[in-house]
């Protein structure tokens, strides 16, 4: 899944057990999905954010050369 996927996935794990109706059983696997979803979107941020730095490095070295090279 995607980032977005995951964000909707875990946004529907909230709203299952903030619902109040859900057996701890259930809470428990609802828990380590999050948890695992969590995991995976902080990995996809990370991973964009080093492909935003070495774009922005990379922009910056050629806004450094003179026009005429």
């Amino acid at each position: 899944m995607n980032f977005e996927e995951n964000v909707k996935r875990l946004q529907e794990i909230v709203e299952k057990l903030e619902s109040g109706e859900t057996k701890l059983d259930e809470v428990n696997m609802l828990f380590a999905e999050g948890a695992d979803l969590t995991k995976k979107c902080y990995e996809l941020l990370n991973e964009s954010k080093g492909k935003v730095t070495v774009l922005r490095e990379e922009l910056n070295k050629l806004m450094e050369k003179p026009l005429n090279e």
